[in-house]
């Protein structure tokens, strides 16, 4: 998922950047206007446990990798999509520069699809199925599913634009790959949202605590 240097043309790289930077910027007015003190702690706490659960990497066909995102769980939790694109810029800056994990040209493209992508339809996935009446952790379970599978795929078609590796086969592994761990992020996220409401539902949004507790 984590997209390195050299896959990508320099030039889409500084596309996606731009793009990325449109919604890095949303997500501070995020941050300014909606990041209270007391919810201080547990951004911290799920960009540690983001960061954690992402260094549970398999290798995928033709040089990539596949892990876990933690971008519906940070959207579900802080009920907004831009919860996740703050965190998980967090979370990719550090893996990035300190651990040479992605690249630093393409962590404009890694933001879009584990931030973006992730925490947009993590958040919306969880809001359609719960509002359809689909148990509340079943919901997020598997908008979680959903967010780590359609940010694969998101990274198969930008790497066949680049012309770094063909788009069925690429689509093919990365979305095989990615079904499956996606549905160990599905479980993570029900337990973590459960457990959250069960032990501090106050550190949850109004929605989300709500939501969770039915």
């Amino acid at each position: 998922m984590h997209i390195p240097d050299a896959f990508l043309p320099l030039w889409q790289s500084a596309i996606y950047w731009i793009v990325a930077l449109v919604f890095i910027a949303l997500a501070l007015k995020w941050a300014k206007n909606e990041l209270s003190e007391d919810k201080i702690p547990l951004v911290a706490v799920l960009s540690a446990g983001i960061f954690a659960i992402q260094a549970f990497n398999l290798p995928v066909a033709m040089g990539t990798s596949g892990h876990l995102v933690g971008g519906a769980l940070a959207a579900i939790v802080l009920g907004s999509p831009y919860a996740a694109v703050f965190i998980l810029t967090l979370v990719l800056i550090i893996q990035g520069i300190i651990f040479g994990d992605g690249g630093l040209t393409t962590m404009g493209v890694n933001i879009l699809n584990m931030g973006v992508i992730g925490g947009f339809v993590g958040f919306y996935g969880y809001q359609t199925l719960s509002g359809a009446g689909l148990n509340r952790y079943a919901s997020a379970g598997v908008a979680a599913w959903l967010a780590c599978l359609i940010a694969a795929l998101a990274a198969a078609v930008e790497m066949a634009i680049a012309g770094t590796f063909p788009l069925v086969p690429g689509l093919i592994a990365m979305g095989t790959y990615h079904a499956a761990i996606g549905i160990i992020e599905g479980i993570i996220t029900a337990a973590a949202i459960y457990f959250i409401a069960t032990a501090r539902p106050d550190m949850l949004t109004d929605n989300a605590a709500t939501e969770a507790a039915a």
